[in-house]
């Protein structure tokens, strides 16, 4: 069976998990959970994050047309 991963884009209101600051990458885990990390939280356990990632959301590149 595959699965497939809504990639709705993420707003203002997306909030890291960590820190409650604007999220910008969403990490959509096994099982259907995601968990969603600013720029700067994401970046610190990246590797990790990936690691157990089924799939990696990654809008940061909004930050830079910010």
């Amino acid at each position: 069976m595959t699965t497939t991963i809504s990639h709705a884009p993420l707003t203002v209101a997306d909030r890291c998990d960590r820190c409650a600051a604007q999220a910008y990458v969403r990490v959509h885990l096994d099982g259907g959970k995601s968990l969603q990390f600013c720029g700067h939280h994401f970046r610190e356990n990246e590797d990790q994050l990936r690691a157990i990632a089924v799939d990696v959301q990654d809008e940061t590149t909004a930050l830079a047309n910010g």
